[in-house]
């Protein structure tokens, strides 16, 4: 079976869906099929420019394959007889972070036209898709709320699990992937301040030089930069597994998160625990208040607070990160089922 991957390309992005792409084309060639992957070019600002973006995909066409699975807006858009969706996400800002007052189409009539353009077409294009898989029960929950589909969930497996064996705590709590507003790594800075003698490691590409600035910013003007290191940059596979596994704890912050996230996925696999936020949607599917990590209100003095918790009682860390890892194990996630799935 040829198989073609599509998804969307934002120059010097890369994170968790970016990720996803690469290996689910790696891994149907280890399934014995032909794949190939496209990646569409995609920018959302300005607004007006939507519109465009998605005519671009619907104008596209392709030929000399037997399936495509399409991933994300509006690469998902392009027109084929036999096309699947494993929908990462929709444009969100067209539904509930519009809902949510953290949308960038304007609130007069040319964004009723934008809302009304983007929402058309995806109705179109699930209409037209053989099948639809979501990668977590919250992703699948907007798009029967908002659009009126039902789908399948699908988690993706976690990449190269064999990097993330674990190891002995060296200390610090660790933040990694995308570096941006949305994942709030702002809030660990602020909160290491109430958390003498804990260190804090974030690790991850900026989605912008500002982004990064910003957390330079705060660390000075509170007065931890002598214990926070900022490596802002795209970090290295094993590099990054070696941080996971010495890590005392993973603090990973998302706004309302599509899925359990690779983060949380390569935490738990090394059995370390997670911190996260009562608002970080699909990262809740799987940690567990006091069983697996620490659930608190995003607030840089609830963050301290369970900072402090982890860094007070190692061995009950270390407690906690068993316990994530058998809630990983609990999801039996595997490349070659996923593949099956995606393809019959």
């Amino acid at each position: 079976m040829k198989v073609l991957v599509l998804s969307t390309l934002v120059p010097f992005v890369h994170g968790g869906a970016e990720e996803l792409y690469d290996h689910l084309v790696l891994n149907l060639r280890r399934q014995g099929m032909e794949a190939e992957g496209m990646r569409i070019p995609f920018y959302w600002n300005p607004a007006e420019e939507l519109i465009e973006e998605m005519l671009l995909a619907r104008n596209l066409r392709v030929s000399g394959v037997d399936r495509v699975i399409a991933l994300k807006f509006p690469a998902y858009m392009v027109p084929f007889p036999d096309k699947v969706l494993w929908l990462l996400h929709q444009y969100r800002q067209a539904y509930d972070l519009l809902d949510a007052g953290q949308s960038n189409i304007p609130g007069d009539a040319s964004g009723e036209r934008i809302l009304h353009a983007i929402r058309a077409a995806d109705a179109m294009a699930f209409r037209e898709s053989r099948q639809i898989y979501t990668n977590a029960p919250i992703t699948g929950r907007r798009l029967k709320h908002y659009n009126g589909f039902d789908s399948q969930v699908l988690r993706p497996p976690l990449n190269d699990p064999e990097l993330f064996p674990g190891g002995e705590s060296e200390g610090y709590i660790l933040a990694t992937g995308r570096v941006n507003d949305t994942k709030r790594q702002h809030l660990l800075v602020r909160a290491l301040r109430r958390v003498p003698g804990l260190r804090l490691v974030v690790a991850g590409p900026p989605d912008s030089p500002a982004d990064a600035e910003v957390l330079h910013r705060i660390a000075a003007q509170e007065g931890v930069e002598d214990r926070v290191t900022l490596d802002l940059r795209f970090v290295p596979r094993a590099h990054l597994a070696q941080l996971v596994n010495g890590a005392l704890g993973v603090a990973y912050l998302p706004f309302d998160e599509d899925s359990l996230g690779y983060c949380t996925m390569e935490a738990f696999r090394a059995a370390k625990p997670v911190i996260t936020t009562t608002d970080s949607g699909g990262v809740l599917d799987i940690v567990r208040e006091g069983e697996n990590g620490h659930v608190v209100p995003p607030s840089p003095e609830a963050l301290a607070g369970a900072m402090a918790r982890l860094h007070a009682a190692p061995a009950r860390a270390r407690d906690m990160g068993l316990a994530g890892r058998a809630a990983m194990e609990a999801q039996r996630l595997d490349w070659p089922t996923t593949i099956e799935r995606l393809v019959s």
